[in-house]
């Protein structure tokens, strides 16, 4: 998805990244393994994913002043449905002012 935004607008701003769980590192090798998306660790200092009440496999969409602004699960809306991914990109979109 990400090179279908850049290919749509060269100029987006609009950028995927993963944020691991504090208390699964060692998972970090494998979800990375193949694949291009850069990938990011929580700490018990920030605790990121307490603090935007994160549940496994969410996409939390940020505004332009990175403040959440929406939630689009992974597991519940599976990308490999047209409808889930054409949604997800929208609001993608949508957050950044495209």
């Amino acid at each position: 998805m990400q090179t279908e935004l850049v290919n749509e607008n060269p100029t987006t701003i609009i950028r995927l990244l993963g944020c691991n769980q504090v208390g699964a590192e060692g998972s970090n090798p494998t979800v990375t393994a193949g694949r291009f998306i850069p990938w990011t660790q929580d700490t018990a200092d920030q605790h990121v994913w307490t603090q935007w009440r994160v549940v496994y496999r969410d996409v939390i969409i940020l505004d332009v002043n990175n403040v959440p602004v929406g939630v689009f699960n992974l597991t519940s809306h599976n990308l490999g449905d047209p409808v889930h991914y054409a949604t997800l990109k929208q609001m993608l979109k949508d957050a950044a002012g495209e």
